[in-house]
């Protein structure tokens, strides 16, 4: 005799809970989230720069940059213990990369003292990268004149920055005065031609450079 064969179910299945949507909901809406709700300490030290570049120093904080980044607060701290966290390795980002980073580059190119000194007077006319380091300087030197945290981050840079310029031309047989001196005509020129020559034509930027770089290295007067 033929097995019989249930009838398959047809009854309609119960509804998820509305506590098991929502989460299954909610579990839908993590999957689908950009890679971008994953930040780094980094990303917000660079949105924390844009705000103070294009702003000042008393934009920069929690709120306004967790509305930039579109992410919620609580991100921030997994990363940072307060504001004032961030703002410390925020100088601390900068003076890594505007300075360590640009002297380590220098020594791997094994240049001559003569070669990098040419090469620092051209730091300001690079393009974008040189205008955008420009604009992160002046704000931050902007921020130094009212805080000491910022205040004490470019003494140690500048500092640092004349340092290293000065043994170029200690290399060069200048003594060390005379060295300093020159070291301090170089770093005031950069520091110039950064921000008050950024518009004008490259020909007149590039023969302005040359007479900076010929008296630099020209023997002192006896």
């Amino acid at each position: 005799m033929p097995r019989s064969i249930k009838p398959a179910d047809t009854s309609p299945q119960p509804a998820l809970s509305r506590t098991a949507a929502r989460a299954q909901k909610q579990a839908q809406k993590k999957a689908s989230r950009p890679a971008r709700a994953q930040l780094t300490p980094q990303d917000w030290i660079d949105a924390a720069m844009d705000l103070l570049v294009q702003k000042s120093i008393d934009a920069v904080n929690v709120d306004a940059l967790s509305k930039r980044l579109g992410i919620t607060r609580g991100s921030f701290y997994w990363h940072f213990t307060d504001r004032e966290d961030l703002l410390a390795r925020l100088l601390e980002s900068w003076r890594d990369a505007s300075t360590h980073q640009v002297i380590v580059r220098f020594e791997r190119q094994g240049a001559t003292p003569k070669e990098l000194i040419a090469e620092l007077l051209s730091l300001p006319q690079r393009g974008q990268s040189a205008k955008r380091a420009a604009s992160i300087e002046l704000a931050i030197r902007a921020w130094a004149r009212r805080d000491e945290l910022a205040y004490q981050a470019v003494a140690a840079v500048d500092a640092h920055r004349l340092s290293y310029i000065a043994q170029c031309f200690v290399a060069l047989q200048f003594g060390l005065h005379e060295a300093q001196a020159r070291a301090f005509m170089l770093y005031s020129y950069i520091l110039a031609e950064s921000n008050v020559g950024a518009n004008l034509p490259e020909s007149v930027r590039a023969e302005r450079r040359g007479a900076v770089e010929r008296i630099l290295l020209a023997p002192p007067a006896a």
